[in-house]
């Protein structure tokens, strides 16, 4: 049952609070005051949380990135609550307003178009002002767009970097994935369907072709698709096909270096001692292959390096 919504001048006393579910209607009471950051879904209406739901209803006023966007939640359940802009081009001008009400008390509550604001969205410097201001600031949890793609991506989640969207333009696009080449945790990244062609073609360059990949679109909605293969396939595939919707692409970490074989550090020993002393020999060899300094140690004299000095002790610590 949807209702009419009222203008974001109309007064925020409201006595009425509440959040409709089918024919249901849950009479909330009003929010505390404070700014509170509400997650909401990324694709389907459903995913909303009844925390969520009692927050919006509760609060005197949503700061959200597009009215429209949020209009479309809050009809879905009878939520009567005054909407005001908060996005990239007004944040500077709408900050004040907002800080202005919160010190007369009102509860307001922060949401961006999908999924947890904050993330990839200028709300940090509101939340920031808010705290500075002696305000308190609440985290409402729930959808969010980075955590779906990885429990749907099929890579490792022990440890994962939240990327954002890389730069548009080719030449600081390379040099931002050479950066995080040398990371060892799976990448999650935004993009767009117009550029996800040339993205996947330089991470492919940057990062290796056989890196595996799961490139997550419209997740959550009816079109969802998660397509996974390495960087070089993806890459092929979207070479000639752009995708619609939003974009999630997971890149799986670097693969592990193997530790070389006792004949391959043998060698090195050999070819080391050669050329320098004991000591000097054991802390090449172990920063090369990444073997314990005492293992190497062990493996020196066991080729028969000379006597062994007081200095020379030294190399197994």
């Amino acid at each position: 049952m949807t209702r009419p919504s009222p203008s974001p001048d109309q007064p925020t006393d409201r006595t009425e609070r509440s959040y409709a579910i089918g024919r249901h209607i849950v009479p909330v009471e009003r929010l505390d005051a404070g700014l509170h950051i509400v997650a909401t879904p990324i694709g389907n209406l459903g995913d909303v949380t009844l925390r969520a739901l009692a927050a919006l209803a509760g609060a005197d006023l949503i700061a959200c990135e597009d009215t429209r966007v949020t209009r479309k939640l809050l009809d879905r359940y009878g939520i009567r609550t005054p909407l005001t802009p908060y996005h990239d081009h007004n944040a500077a001008e709408a900050r004040p307003k907002l800080l202005r009400r919160l010190g007369e008390g009102a509860s307001i509550v922060l949401v961006s178009d999908a999924g947890t604001p904050l993330v990839s969205d200028p709300g940090y410097k509101l939340v920031r002002a808010v705290q500075d201001a002696g305000h308190s600031v609440t985290a409402l949890p729930g959808a969010s767009a980075v955590l779906a793609a990885l429990a749907v991506a099929g890579l490792p989640t022990d440890q994962f970097l939240f990327a954002g969207f890389l730069p548009p333009k080719a030449g600081a696009r390379r040099a931002r994935i050479a950066e995080l080449a040398r990371i060892p945790a799976t990448l999650v990244l935004f993009e767009t369907g117009p550029r996800i062609a040339a993205t996947l073609a330089d991470l492919a360059a940057g990062l290796g072709p056989q890196r595996d990949a799961a490139l997550c679109r419209e997740l959550t909605k009816l079109h969802e698709e998660i397509r996974r293969g390495d960087l070089a396939t993806l890459a092929a595939h979207y070479a000639t096909e752009e995708p619609r919707g939003e974009i999630v692409l997971v890149v799986g970490p670097p693969a592990a270096a193997e530790q070389p074989s006792a004949e391959d550090a043998d060698a090195l020993l050999r070819d080391a001692l050669a050329r320098t002393s004991l000591k000097a020999a054991v802390a090449e060899v172990a920063a090369t292959t990444g073997l314990p300094r005492r293992q190497i140690y062990q493996r020196a004299l066991s080729l028969g390096k000379g006597g062994e000095s007081a200095e020379d002790s030294d190399a197994a610590r």
